[in-house]
């Protein structure tokens, strides 16, 4: 009994992930780097790195990842970078977001997310 609780526990921040990440309303956007920000999410552990994006249309969070793997990838997204994001349009506290699958910057690509939206970086670290 006490295995089978275990392993339903581990299977949980996929259930949290997928939830996040809706493969039907991804979309790919392009602008300028307004800032970077290190944010708490409910429902995550420790830092996640935010930025945000001022496109034509709209200036939207865009949701990178957790700080402890964002900040060791190439390549570095900063301020006044000019990128292009592929992601999922989500709602998160009654506004628009991007949960971030693929990034790129200039010949660069920093992938975050497979298809299915399940992210590249280890569970454990």
């Amino acid at each position: 009994m006490m295995i089978a609780f275990a392993v339903g526990l581990v299977g949980i921040p996929d259930t949290l992930t997928q939830r996040d990440y809706d493969p039907k309303t991804v979309e790919t956007i392009g602008g300028n780097v307004l800032s970077i920000e290190k944010i708490t999410p409910a429902k995550k552990r420790g830092y996640w790195v935010q930025l945000m994006l001022q496109t034509e249309k709209e200036t939207i969070a865009v949701q990178l990842g957790p700080a402890w793997y964002i900040d060791k990838q190439t390549p570095r997204i900063e301020a006044n970078d000019t990128i292009t994001v592929t992601g999922s349009r989500v709602t998160v506290d009654g506004r628009s977001a991007i949960v971030a699958a693929d990034i790129t910057k200039g010949n660069e690509l920093l992938k975050l997310r497979d298809d299915n939206g399940i992210p590249v970086w280890p569970r454990r670290h």
